[in-house]
């Protein structure tokens, strides 16, 4: 470290980041440096009879029924996040700790230390192929903030209460799967979200989106994805972080207390079926830490709206809505997305 060096919260993004945009992205901006992680990557998907992911990357075209499928989209955002976190420059940059978003958690593990990147990949690609062992169902996307990201009075609590008055029905079910601060991912089985679309309140911005290609994840109906997670990927592919670790709860997994078994207890057991409180975890470990600027890896850089989302929810460093947070940007950047050139550069160096 140096006295320039900043310190870093590392975000893992999670489904819906690889598009159209990212394809070839991973052979272009790691090739070279990385061939050998990329070819056991390649490695592990072949020997499970699955494409790799330099055929996948390296597609003619993007595919929406191909590369947003779980056991797809699973290992490419994987390989990229991954790949990004390891090209940070570390004179730059001291990482303080590390958070994901839903199966950037799976990322997270890597980044954070608690198992190897070779392993990680192992966990992201079976995850991507468990994740579509659920019951029926899948998550529906709600904006909760008016333009300038600042809540809308009443609506949040609003939509919880129809949420628990919905899944009290015979035959519905219907859960809250993934907080973003100014947007809430609702999940459940498909009388659960017929009922949600049929009777949620205007919100604003965008009308109520159903994820494509996406369970309920997040809740009890992914019972069989935790079963056979449990069964696959053993507790010893686990160990102590090496970098503070922030999940879907805010709890704090640190270096020399954390139980390995309890980190894949939790990673098989309650994050695959109970909420996933994205906002509370960047929240919890910017006040933890306190660190000088937010890194989000590739791919893409749609988590950004969450993340700043999740600080104008606290008032991070005076920063208490769109407006103020677009200004500091422009200024002394507190979030650098490395899906954005400009903003990568000034990551890798």
């Amino acid at each position: 470290m140096t006295a320039t060096t900043k310190t870093a919260l590392v975000v893992a993004p999670g489904r819906g980041t690889y598009g159209k945009g990212e394809l070839g992205s991973i052979a272009r901006l790691h090739g070279a440096r990385f061939a050998d992680l990329i070819a056991n990557f390649d490695a592990q998907r072949t020997d499970r009879g699955q494409p790799t992911v330099t055929e996948l990357d390296g597609a003619d075209r993007f595919s929406v029924a191909t590369h947003m499928r779980g056991d797809v989209a699973a290992p490419l955002i994987y390989t990229a996040t991954a790949l990004d976190y390891l090209s940070i420059d570390r004179e730059k940059y001291d990482v303080v700790a590390v958070a994901g978003n839903s199966m950037g958690w799976y990322s997270a593990l890597a980044l954070g230390g608690a198992v190897s990147v070779a392993d990680g990949f192992r966990i992201s690609n079976a995850m991507g192929l468990n994740s579509q062992t659920h019951g029926p169902g899948g998550q529906i996307l709600l904006q909760v903030v008016d333009e300038d990201w600042r809540p809308v009075p009443g609506l949040r609590e609003t939509l919880f209460d129809l949420v628990d008055a919905i899944a009290a029905r015979p035959g519905h079910a219907l859960a809250v799967s993934i907080d973003l601060a100014g947007m809430l991912v609702l999940a459940g089985d498909e009388a659960g979200l017929a009922a949600l679309l049929a009777e949620a309140p205007p919100t604003p911005g965008r009308d109520p989106l159903r994820l494509a290609g996406h369970g309920p994840f997040h809740t009890p109906l992914m019972f069989g994805s935790a079963d056979k997670a449990r069964a696959e990927l053993p507790p010893a592919l686990f160990g102590a972080p090496t970098i503070p670790m922030v999940d879907g709860r805010g709890h704090v997994w640190r270096r020399f207390s954390s139980d390995p078994a309890a980190v894949w207890d939790y990673t098989f057991g309650h994050q695959i079926l109970a909420p996933y409180d994205f906002a509370l975890s960047v929240q919890v470990a910017v006040k933890e830490f306190a660190p000088d600027v937010i890194i989000l890896p590739g791919p893409g850089d749609t988590l950004g709206g969450a993340i700043a989302q999740s600080l104008i929810g606290i008032g991070w460093q005076g920063i208490a809505g769109k407006g103020d947070f677009m200004a500091r940007q422009a200024s002394d950047p507190i979030l650098l997305s490395m899906g954005r050139p400009e903003q990568r550069a000034l990551v890798t160096g």
